[in-house]
């Protein structure tokens, strides 16, 4: 670089942070400033915002392909589920990949190779619960040392230089901490079941570092590894802290596990992104079920901090706070995405508050410093089931503002209607459920009828672990959900399968006593979904009034629905499509790309859109070649705006694809 070029980019940097100067900074440590992304959510508020604007409606249609990263040969067979969300450090991306989970630095002008690192696990790997690339990983700087962070699918902590991807010779052991160590419980080192997805949050030198376990609607066992929470120092993997999310004698909370259901009941770990205000020195973890998503008959009471939302000291790990969002939960209400940090102005009072989009479809506001909701949360009381064995909250917390961004509960008038016979069919087949609203139990599968419970949002939600983005500008929250049904019909489990109860599954027809039952039904009407579009929206909500703004359909209409024998001479709105899709907040635009493969003007692929984030109007289109499966992020470089997604799909291995405006 000349003297020239230096001074030129120097100028580029201030006048980017005088730009930052003006935007409240809601608890983050640097943030993007300077056009960088230096954490998985942006910053510590996972606000996944930046202030840039070189790239707007009005030439967002132009942006061309700058780079394309391939994964395939990352790990012994090619990933097709590529989750991870790159960082922006020092002209440097840094993202997982690949069935693996290497770790691996690119130039972020080029996309070319700088240095990769992953680890052969063995059998270790191949046990573990969380698979597969993950969603990313974490960087650390004192000014001089920079460091990435990240957690193998076998659960090791590890430790690289940021400029050489070599292990960090004084941390842990040869650059590893061995996280299913000092977990405080028994743990088989190769089949012990926990892992995690998520990347590693790192502040005021501390690495926070949550656990997730095994996916499914059938456990073998009521009893289960416990996901506690640690914090680890940033420079010598000492572990500093544990935080334990299922309490033992003693300890707050211990008495809502009823039953000694403590000493065996397992999950309810943070397999989400955990968000941080380090001037309030608070960490805040969203918190899962207890073993058994859908029956917890085997952990009577309320089950602190389940599906809690938890503020912790950072250096102490001790409970600042909770809020538990739902009570013995037994719909897989897990709390799916990182906490969003925002500076709020209500009824024209200042708060610091934390907003937690969830999978039922509700933002859940709460100060940050003390958890006293923002709105009133109000107990409401809820339908008790009839399951055998099962216990059963009373109550329910219900959010008053801001309204849900999804539908909520299932009616008939929620059945598709394109034409009077297909909403004639879909009738029929509904009534074989049982309908309600939210928080309506699951019930125990009949042949005869009801097959199970029909939820919406679906298990999935509603909200899913991409989250939201928040435009601190005018404290509007974006957010993309799905609105799909699920069944929940519980059955006993075949044989050894299970020593719980129940588990989720779907009675038998009697006339094929031998047919399954593990799983859920079918839930469509002649290859179409059961419910009204839009299946994908993106909603925009107005934190400081808890008011919505506005709601659109995202993605075109699938094929499947557009070529559809009987829909092909109507005139469909666009449906919308669904995914786990993230969304991304710039100076001017909401972006985000489409889930699922569909056909477009280039090819089979999808699309990554923009939207005027004032009014939801999009603001045009480029092509990818596989649809959005991790989150964007964007960055600037040499004066040049770049936007990076990861695409992937079936008969697709996993791509990290950058673009910027052509030429």
């Amino acid at each position: 670089m000349t003297l020239t070029e230096y001074w030129r980019a120097r100028a580029m940097r201030v006048s980017v942070f005088v730009v930052l100067l003006a935007i409240p900074l809601a608890g983050q440590s640097g943030g993007t400033k300077v056009g960088e992304w230096p954490t998985y959510g942006g910053d510590l508020a996972s606000t996944r915002y930046s202030p840039l604007d070189r790239i707007d409606a009005s030439n967002f249609k132009t942006l061309e392909m700058a780079w394309r990263f391939k994964t395939e040969n990352l790990g012994p067979k090619p990933e097709f589920q590529l989750q991870s969300t790159p960082l922006m450090v020092g002209g440097l991306l840094y993202f997982t990949a690949g069935s693996r989970r290497t770790a691996v630095a690119v130039d972020a002008a080029t996309g070319e190779l700088k240095w990769m690192h992953a680890l052969d696990e063995g059998a270790r790997g191949a046990a573990a619960p969380r698979q597969l690339s993950g969603r990313g990983l974490s960087y650390w700087s004192d000014g001089n040392d920079g460091r990435i962070l990240y957690v193998t699918p076998g659960y090791h902590l590890v430790a690289l230089d940021a400029k050489t991807g070599r292990r960090i010779a004084d941390f842990g052991t040869d650059g590893i901490v061995d996280l299913k160590l000092e977990m405080e419980q028994e743990m088989d080192p190769i089949k012990g079941e926990v892992g995690l997805h998520a990347a590693p949050v790192v502040a005021k030198n501390v690495i926070i570092i949550g656990a997730a376990h095994r996916e499914g609607g059938a456990p073998k066992s009521k009893a289960n590894q416990k996901g506690y929470v640690r914090g680890y120092d940033v420079r010598s993997g000492k572990r500093l802290w544990i935080f334990k999310t299922i309490p033992g004698p003693g300890e707050f909370g211990h008495e809502t596990w009823e039953h000694g259901s403590w000493s065996y009941s397992g999950n309810t770990g943070v397999w989400a992104q955990m968000s941080v205000d380090e001037e309030l020195g608070l960490v805040y973890m969203p918190v899962e079920l207890p073993t058994g998503d859908y029956y917890g008959g085997h952990r009577p009471g309320t089950s602190l901090f389940s599906e809690s939302l938890v503020a912790v000291d950072i250096q102490t790990g001790r409970r600042k706070w909770h809020f538990q969002l739902t009570h013995h939960g037994i719909w897989d209400f897990d709390i799916p995405c990182a906490p969003i940090l925002a500076d709020l102005t209500v009824e024209g009072k200042r708060i610091k508050a934390v907003a937690q989009p969830t999978k039922q479809g509700w933002v859940y506001v709460f100060d940050r410093a003390t958890g006293q909701p923002v709105w009133p949360i109000e107990e409401r009381a809820v339908e008790q089931g009839d399951v055998p064995g099962e216990w059963y909250s009373p109550t329910q917390p219900f959010v008053t503002k801001p309204p849900a961004f999804d539908r909520q509960g299932v009616t008939t008038n929620d059945l598709i209607d394109f034409t009077p016979e297909l909403r004639a069919e879909a009738v029929k087949l509904v009534s074989r459920y049982k309908l309600g609203p939210l928080f309506t139990p699951p019930v125990v599968s009949k042949w005869e009828g009801p097959l199970g419970t029909l939820m919406l949002p679906n298990v999935t939600g509603g909200a899913n672990w991409p989250g939201g983005s928040l435009d601190p500008e005018t404290n509007t929250l974006y957010i993309f959900s799905n609105t799909n049904v699920s069944a929940l019909g519980l059955i006993p489990p075949k044989g050894e399968e299970s020593d719980m109860a129940f588990v989720r599954g779907q009675a038998p027809d009697p006339a094929k006593p031998d047919a399954s039952g593990g799983g859920s039904a079918v839930l469509n009407v002649q290859g179409l979904p059961l419910i009204k579009p839009p299946y994908g929206r993106i909603t925009a909500l107005d934190l400081n009034k808890g008011e919505l703004v506005w709601q659109i359909a995202h993605g075109e209409t699938a094929d499947n629905i557009k070529n559809h024998a009987l829909l092909k001479e109507m005139n469909l709105p666009r449906t919308g499509r669904p995914g786990r899709i993230g969304v991304l907040t710039t100076k001017t635009l909401v972006i985000a790309g489409e889930g699922g493969f569909v056909t477009t003007p280039s090819g089979r692929g999808a699309m990554l859109r923009a939207y005027n984030k004032a009014t939801g109007e999009e603001a045009g289109a480029v092509y990818m070649p596989a649809p959005q499966t991790g989150s964007p992020m964007t960055y600037l470089l040499n004066g040049e705006q770049y936007i990076t997604v990861s695409v992937s799909g079936p008969g697709f291995p996993g791509e990290l694809i950058a673009y910027k405006l052509g030429t």
